[in-house]
């Protein structure tokens, strides 16, 4: 399964990384990375693919924010408070939001439907959100790449020891969520302070 699943990626390497990141996985990114350190991508090429592929997935959900004003407000009642500070950040900051919202955790799909409701014109978010994009990429992508060999090796590591790994990637991953979960609880906690004071 696993020889299968490499022959695919070797393959249909540009469509998986593509559809990968219209999804915004940096894992395809890093996996682009590697790729192209062993010679089954170019490096370019992939950074340039990946990114068209985030280009992509933030449109569709800008336009789901334009069109779907109502069904976004009624399916996504849950999401209020992750919408509130979308637009708060978008008042704040700006279009540098739109450049940053790739890398802000919880936030990255409400931000363009965020903005997409608001009257925020659609080609300066296409633009900002294109040249964003591509940044991205080359960001994740270009590490990959150079360090592909010790990722490789890691990876051997890891599936030669998974119940050490697994536990580890765990507690990483989890210290990562409670980081970003306190950073929001700072920004929320701020914001209430100014609006008292």
């Amino acid at each position: 399964m696993e020889e299968l699943f490499i022959g695919w990626l070797k393959e249909y390497g540009y469509p998986i990384l593509f559809l990968w990141s219209i999804l915004e996985g940096e894992l395809g990114l890093i996996m682009g990375g590697i790729m192209s350190h062993t010679g089954d991508m170019n490096l370019f090429t992939a950074i340039f693919v990946a990114g068209l592929g985030g280009f992509a997935g933030d449109q569709i959900y800008f336009y789901i924010g334009r069109f779907n004003k109502g069904f976004i407000q009624r399916k996504l009642h849950t999401q209020r408070r992750k919408f509130a500070i979308a637009h708060l950040l978008l008042k704040k900051y700006g279009w540098t939001i739109i450049f940053a919202q790739r890398y802000m955790y919880g936030l990255r799909t409400v931000i363009p439907m965020s903005i997409g409701i608001t009257k925020y014109p659609g080609k300066q978010f296409a633009l900002i959100n294109l040249l964003s994009a591509w940044a991205w990429a080359a960001i994740t992508i270009t590490p990959s790449y150079f360090l592909g060999a010790q990722i490789l090796e890691l990876l051997a590591f890891a599936k030669a020891h998974w119940y050490f790994a697994l536990p580890l990637a765990g507690g990483i991953l989890y210290a990562v969520h409670r980081y970003f979960v306190k950073l929001e609880n700072q920004f929320l906690q701020r914001r209430r302070s100014r609006t008292h004071s």
